[in-house]
């Protein structure tokens, strides 16, 4: 064997006739370890910072809604009490006007009493 034989053996791998002699090769890309590492990192951030505003929207609807119940509470304990006052000053009215109370004799003192 030759020198040029060895060589056009060595030259067949990569070509051979009626071919180009350029070939590509797609290299795919890959992100390394510590990138995924960082974008990990990051993205596990981001969640827990929308864990965060839903949790403190939540707790200041909490505030929200504790606060309209005791006014709440308060208006519905303030009606009851209005609603006895107007029971009261009905009644009155009610027992002033009724046929019982224009039937009864008017109290005056006639005379004082003596020792």
């Amino acid at each position: 064997m030759t020198y040029s034989n060895s060589l056009s053996i060595n030259r067949s791998k990569y070509y051979s006739n009626n071919q180009n002699t350029v070939s590509f090769k797609t290299k795919t890309k890959t992100m390394g370890p510590i990138s995924n590492t960082v974008v990990l990192i990051v993205l596990a951030c981001l969640v827990g910072l929308l864990y965060l505003t839903q949790v403190t929207k939540t707790n200041s609807f909490g505030y929200q809604i504790n606060a309209l119940q005791q006014q709440q509470s308060q208006l519905v304990s303030q009606q009851n009490n209005l609603e006895v006052a107007s029971a009261q000053l009905q009644s009155v009215s009610n027992v002033q006007n009724s046929q019982v109370a224009k039937t009864l004799t008017p109290i005056t003192p006639s005379t004082t009493l003596q020792n």
